[in-house]
């Protein structure tokens, strides 16, 4: 593996840098304070090539594979993490349709989501009484002439107010799963924005990502045509499990740019603040914070590299992919805990952007699996490791 981004990765992370110092730190504390929804910047990242970085050119991406996003998502994120919330579900709902996807829902969807005509992709897994346990969700897709009537509640579903396009989980086998093996019966399922039937609830109210809405969805008797559904009957587990592998890479990137905010604010403010006549940065117990904090987030940020590149050279990530997300995800909560810290009293209020990465960098323990479900998934990959060796 290189150590370095080559130089086409580099020329990507250039271009996101540059909009997020010139378009989006300029209002991410407005954003924050007003929940404003950021449809242009999303259209503007679309320009960029940023809504489809590992998606093929024939299909509108810029096909400069998984380092090059993790790059770019981590740079839109250390300017604005709710933007790079919905930046993130666009490219792995395009991806998920390329992975999955016939020819038609490729051409037809993946091109709508990367141009931005889509505005955003969102990924309706999550239901009131399912989360981490994804097999046992109980929206229902019941056949009739001619394609599938979708009947259930989804919840936490990033921007599926406004998305154009939804991947979405349901039962096939009739609402009634096999306990031995529920995950038996799960179809994934491409529903356009605006389809009868589908209604979006109310946006949360949250603790951080204020500009990236978070919505229930309800499915009442919507129907879609056969052309809609992801491969065959019964592989949505299978798409949901690859799906949320490569998307854990990108909650990883996201928390390695909030966390690098969190510290270089930091280390801006304790050397331009003084007490007893020095700068902060000269007392030995801010300068070890500091030191720690780099530490921390350099790891962070090759755990995960590593798992994108892996994952871009076609091995095996989903270990890898986990460890990133659970270690960047806890060290970027511990960097902007400690970066409010050195901001004192002040960095508990809105004058400085500390208090925000920190309510941001929070979420990031808990979507796209919980840190205990990562612990659950490096655990059984260490297990059977050792069972292999053994026999």
């Amino acid at each position: 593996m290189q150590c370095e981004p080559s130089e086409e990765q580099r020329l990507i992370e250039t271009t996101a840098r540059q909009f997020a110092a010139e378009v989006l730190r300029k209002v991410a504390a407005e954003r924050d304070l007003n929940g404003t929804f950021p449809e242009r910047e999303l259209r503007q990242l679309a320009e960029l090539g940023l809504l489809g970085v590992n998606v093929p050119e024939q299909y509108g991406g810029s096909q400069a594979g998984v380092v090059a996003y993790s790059l770019a998502l981590a740079e839109i994120a250390a300017a604005d993490a709710s933007v790079s919330v919905a930046m993130a579900v666009t490219n792995m709902v395009a991806e998920i349709i390329c992975a999955f996807g016939s020819e038609q829902q490729k051409q037809t969807y993946v091109t709508r989501l990367c141009s931005g005509e889509a505005v955003a992709g969102a990924f309706a897994l999550s239901e009131p009484q399912s989360g981490s346990d994804a097999a046992s969700l109980q929206t229902v897709a019941e056949r009739v002439p001619g394609g599938y009537r979708l009947t259930g509640n989804k919840q936490w579903i990033t921007s599926g107010d406004r998305a154009g396009v939804i991947v979405v989980w349901a039962r096939t086998d009739g609402g009634k799963a096999d306990r031995r093996n529920q995950s038996a019966g799960l179809s994934a399922f491409v529903v356009e924005g605006g389809t009868p039937g589908l209604t979006a609830g109310r946006p949360e109210h949250k603790l951080g990502l204020k500009g990236s809405t978070t919505v229930p969805l309800s499915f009442d008797g919507c129907l879609v045509p056969e052309s809609a559904r992801l491969s065959r009957e019964g592989d949505g587990f299978k798409i949901a499990m690859v799906a949320l592998d490569g998307g854990r890479i990108g909650i990883a990137s996201q928390a390695v740019g909030v966390g690098r905010a969190a510290l270089m604010a930091a280390r801006d403010y304790s050397k331009e603040r003084k007490q007893f006549g020095q700068p902060l940065s000269d007392f030995q117990a801010i300068a070890n914070m500091l030191a720690d904090g780099a530490t921390q987030l350099e790891a962070a940020r090759l755990l995960t590299l590593r798992a994108a590149y892996l994952k871009e050279s076609g091995q095996g990530y989903s270990q890898k992919a986990a460890m990133a997300k659970l270690y960047a995800s806890e060290a970027a909560g511990r960097i902007c805990d400690m970066a409010l810290q050195v901001h004192g009293g002040y960095g508990y209020t809105r004058e400085y952007p500390v208090e925000r990465y920190l309510r941001d960098a929070r979420v990031q323990r808990i979507y796209e699996g919980t840190s205990e479900i990562q612990r659950l998934v490096i655990a059984r990959s260490v297990l059977k490791e050792f069972s292999d060796h053994a026999s």
